[in-house]
């Protein structure tokens, strides 16, 4: 599509950027009520009220234009390019009502930048509530500049801000903020003249940061830097200078246009809450009580919608046996295709309520707080709490939050956050988990209101965090770093959620997990149903001839002989053959030649694993008795003991493989994007299989 104007949203970490940037445009953008949710730039489309198209660009969330971070430095990029396409008409600069003081050091710099700016004053009803008073009109006047009382979350003065964009000037009309020729003026001015700059705060920030911006050349970073010798210039001190500058200019600025009440002074509701949620002792008692109630509500709730799903599947695939001639095709539909997504599509209501807990704690801001109480145990292994933001972030998917370590500026740090992310229970391990803890653990009641399904689904989360925790450590002591790290977080305010953001969330996290293991579980399924119903040369034929024979026509009954048949033909079909070729090497974990195929085909996603299962048992079993993937799993049978199949041995020792196994397909290549370098994500993916066969090794001897 393309725009009439492009209009960069630009403010500190968790000032509402995002859920303006969705206000504007419509879309639905990930957003949660703490820091560092976008680490990467978005863009959108508004229209405005002139008729005019405006493409919003929301950049990450900086608290200077000085980068501590990758996810910062996009930040100054964007906005410095001039020659890039990709260069913004107009910056709207989205500052914290409640917070001013602290927004403004942001605002100074862009408005120095002279790029077209608007204030949006986010967040108006919370420093009303708070007791601040803000004179807007003063207030734009003495910046020079259009300001907008917004209140995002509330959708107020959305329709002001866009007329403001709509009739915004193509000049930049914001009134010098500090005099910036002061601080390093002959190189200021040398570095203009050579390069054609006349702004010379561009000029200024270009000596400081050319290192690492793309738009130079190596001529000119070169020369930029020979400059910075001649003319002895010392960036950390040039940044002391201009913001103790800065600050000086934003007292006078808030002196005479804002306004806090002297009871506005007193303890807030949050402080007080807070003393209670982050205590050393009951904030962690909190924290793991919420983990327990969440789990135990994702196995009671989700269990009538996943009854009626299963029935569904269940019932379409009698209608299709029934009213589908007898054949290939319909074999295909029925034990292929339907068996296939029946095994995956049952565990929505699971993945919706894991997300709607999820956006609910994020929304609140409880997930701020759990990084704050974690930063201690984090600094005991090495690494700081921006790491907990990506391990939280894990229990819904590793991809986002492998990209979400760049606001961590420790290079040690980062490394280590990014191994250890995957083995965070995602949402994917999800459908395992419950499927094997609903086959051998006892859906009973323990201490009245714990249910023993619930604490194996708990145990199994934080044996997550657990693992995870301790493989920093022994990373911490391979790898060199000689950075210190170190974590600074303003935490937000206590809110209610945002109800129709919860459901969003919902819809949008179970139609993505619909989508995209959709699409591999049917051709999966496909490919599997043909291996798993076709075989080598002859055997099926043999088969046949052997079970046609009256030895056993007439002394087995004639269910029995229809099932003895197809279980011998799976297991002399193509991927029988692939099954039993791998067999050797799995069995010490307990898992047979059906496993195995599992294993191999959920390589590229784990989810893909109970539609194996699915496929596998419905071609094994009897087409006159359609159950659901839970049933035929319960039923199977091992042909050699006559015991299930499914043991409490087996089943843990599953958990434990996918628990520790690096089988995602999408983390990798993130590994690889983040890192830029194949042998992380190689190194990744060969200790965490290594850990996942020891461990199931270790689990499955232990049980069985």
């Amino acid at each position: 599509m393309k725009a009439d104007i492009r209009v960069a949203l630009v403010g500190n970490p968790n000032t509402g950027k995002s859920t303006l940037f969705n206000a504007l445009t419509g879309l639905n953008q990930k957003i949660g009520n703490f820091p560092g949710v976008t680490v990467d730039k978005k863009t959108g489309y508004c229209s405005l009220p002139d008729g005019r198209q405006a493409e919003i660009v929301d950049l990450p969330g900086t608290y200077s234009l000085y980068p501590k971070s990758r996810d910062e430095s996009i930040v100054f990029s964007v906005l410095a390019d001039r020659k890039s396409t990709h260069t913004p008409d107009l910056v709207v600069v989205i500052l914290d009502a409640s917070n001013l003081k602290r927004n403004l050091l942001l605002y100074t710099q862009v408005a120095d930048l002279k790029i077209p700016v608007i204030v949006a004053l986010n967040m108006m009803d919370l420093a009303k509530s708070g007791g601040i008073t803000i004179d807007v009109n003063a207030f734009a006047k003495k910046l020079g500049v259009h300001v907008v009382p917004i209140a995002a979350r509330k959708l107020e003065g959305i329709d002001k801000l866009k007329e403001a964009i709509s009739y915004a000037s193509k000049l930049a009309l914001q009134e010098n903020t500090i005099d910036v020729s002061t601080i390093a003026p002959q190189l200021i001015a040398q570095i203009g003249e050579e390069m054609q700059i006349e702004n010379p705060y561009f000029a200024l920030q270009l000596a400081h940061q050319h290192e690492h911006l793309t738009f130079l050349s190596g001529t000119e970073s070169d020369r930029i830097e020979e400059l910075e010798h001649i003319h002895f210039f010392h960036s950390q001190k040039a940044q002391a200078t201009e913001t103790i500058a800065r600050y000086n200019y934003i007292n006078d600025l808030l002196y005479d246009t804002v306004h806090k009440a002297e009871s506005a002074d007193s303890e807030t509701v949050s402080n007080r809450i807070d003393k209670v949620l982050t205590h050393k002792v009951f904030g962690f008692i909190i924290f793991f009580a919420i983990l327990m109630f969440m789990f135990q509500a994702i196995f009671a709730w989700s269990a009538y919608p996943m009854g009626l799903i299963e029935d569904l599947f269940v019932w379409v695939e009698g209608l299709v046996h029934d009213h589908l001639p007898a054949g290939p095709l319909t074999n295909l539909l029925s034990d292929g295709v339907l068996s296939g997504l029946s095994g995956v599509m049952v565990f929505i209501p699971q993945i919706a309520i894991l997300f709607a807990f999820i956006s609910i704690l994020e929304d609140t801001g409880y997930m701020a707080r759990v990084t704050f109480m974690m930063d201690k145990l984090m600094r005991k292994v090495g690494l700081n709490g921006k790491s907990v933001v990506p391990l939280i972030g894990g229990f819904a998917c590793a991809v986002p939050s492998i990209m979400s370590t760049r606001t961590i500026e420790n290079w040690k740090d980062r490394m280590i956050t990014i191994m250890v992310t995957p083995l965070v229970t995602c949402s994917a391990r999800l459908p395992i988990y419950t499927l094997m803890i609903a086959l051998v653990v006892p859906n009973k009641n323990v201490w009245w209101i714990f249910n023993w399904q619930g604490l194996a689904l708990t145990a199994m989360y934080v044996l997550s965090l657990v693992s995870a925790v301790v493989v920093a450590f022994v990373m911490k002591l391979i790898l060199k770093g000689r950075e210190r790290g170190y974590f600074i977080m303003e935490l937000p305010v206590y809110r209610m959620p945002r109800w129709n953001n919860v459901l969003l969330t919902m819809y949008d996290r179970s139609k993505a997990f619909v989508v995209q293991a959709g699409k591999v579980i049917i051709a999966v399924s496909v490919i599997l149903w043909v291996l798993a119903s076709y075989g080598p040369g002859n055997r099926f034929e043999r088969i046949d001839q052997k079970y046609s024979k009256p030895e056993y026509t007439k002394t087995v009954p004639a269910a029995d002989l229809k099932h003895i048949i197809a279980s011998e033909k799976l297991e002399n079909s193509y991927a029988g053959v692939l099954g039993h070729a791998m067999e050797p090497a799995i069995r010490p974990l307990g898992f047979d030649w059906k496993i195995g195929i599992a294993l191999i085909t959920s390589f590229a996603a784990r989810e893909v694993f109970v539609g194996t299962m699915a496929t596998i048992y419905s071609v094994d079993g009897d087409a006159d008795n359609i159950q659901s993937v839970q049933q035929k799993m319960g039923s199977a049978k091992n042909p050699q003991t006559g015991q299930p199949v499914f043991t409490v041995a087996v089943a843990f020792s599953l958990m434990m493989f996918y628990a520790f196994a690096m089988q995602c397909a999408s983390t990798v290549a993130t590994v690889y994007r983040e890192t830029k370098d194949w042998r992380w994500p190689a190194a990744q993916f060969a200790y965490m299989t290594v850990l996942a066969y020891v461990i199931s090794f270790i689990t499955y001897q232990l049980l069985k």
